[in-house]
């Protein structure tokens, strides 16, 4: 039972219509750790192909009700459905022509995860078009879930990767065929050699080693690389350190953000804030303070001015 200052747990489920909401959402009421006491509120903000059978329903205990409309959609029409229901725990499949900034929940309630499905076969389109609203559906999701994998090769897949990637860095992405979980992981798919001694980092390849590193940090340790980056200072950084980066646009112009790992570095503090220099350094895994735990660490072993790129942002929307 919940107590009055208790919040009940919500779990969030987006992506466009036929993503594959509903299959998942199906697949965990089935789940016996999912069947326990109490009653399940589902609220469907859309109906697409697939539907809840009336026999896993009764199995575990949940009950169905539509909000199609995103003025209906509110805290107090919520805690109305509460009142009815009395559910343990609510399951939102939200719209994804919604935009998820209008997502709003009573105080009563706490968004427990957020997870986004996406159609494979349709992302191009959806990416092209409608950059933003995707954009909004992953940018706080926890687990983003590539469905309808088969036909798509590997390389556009990875493109496809490093596309929400750039969005979201922290989100658990999965990829899915008709056969299971795809491994997305070798080293050979990346655009720039591994092996080499420096790694020459230049352009969008400096962004695909950002967020590989940070997947997959141990791939790097030990190993040298190289690339032209602006020197950001920020205060709270420890003395001897900077954090030598590019901007990156995720999304479109207004949605840009810094990309760069602290390096240690004994001038540092003798360098201009947001000066372009070039980077050598070598790779390191540790524990740090500004990371809040541990993160991949740069060690400079040579620093040098340098000029501004041709084109200072990457581009990953391009």
């Amino acid at each position: 039972m919940f107590g009055k200052n208790r919040q009940k747990p919500v779990y969030v489920i987006n992506g466009f219509l036929d993503s594959g909401k509903t299959s998942f959402f199906a697949y965990t009421l089935g789940q016996p750790y999912f069947q326990a006491a109490g009653k399940t509120l589902v609220i469907l903000c859309e109906e697409g192909e697939e539907e809840y059978k009336k026999g896993l329903l009764d199995q575990s205990n949940t009950v169905v009700e539509v909000i199609d409309d995103l003025s209906d959609f509110t805290p107090s029409k919520l805690m109305s459905l509460d009142t009815k229901y009395n559910p343990i725990r609510v399951l939102i499949e939200w719209n994804g022509m919604w935009n998820f900034q209008s997502f709003k929940l009573p105080r009563k309630w706490r968004l427990e995860q957020q997870i986004t499905t996406i159609d494979a076969s349709t992302f191009a389109m959806y990416f092209t078009n409608m950059r933003s609203l995707l954009a909004e559906q992953v940018r706080n999701s926890e687990l983003i879930m590539f469905n309808r994998c088969d036909g798509v090769d590997e390389k556009t897949l990875l493109s496809y990767k490093r596309n929400i990637k750039a969005i979201n860095q922290k989100a658990d992405l999965i990829f899915e065929d008709a056969e299971g979980e795809i491994d997305m992981t070798t080293e050979e798919d990346l655009p720039f050699d591994i092996n080499a001694k420096p790694i020459n980092l230049e352009g969008i390849n400096y962004g695909i080693w950002y967020l590989d590193a940070m997947e997959h940090p141990d791939r790097y340790v030990g190993r040298e690389v190289c690339y032209t980056g602006m020197a950001m200072i920020p205060k709270e950084l420890e003395k001897g350190y900077f954090i030598p980066g590019r901007m990156a646009m995720t999304c479109c112009a207004n949605d840009m953000q810094f990309l760069g790992y602290a390096c240690r570095y004994p001038d540092a503090d003798k360098l201009t804030e947001q000066s372009w220099v070039k980077v050598t350094a070598t790779i390191s895994k540790e524990n740090f303070s500004a990371y809040q735990g541990e993160g991949v660490m740069l060690t400079a072993t040579k620093v040098e001015p340098a000029a501004a790129p041709a084109e200072p942002v990457i581009n990953f929307s391009a």
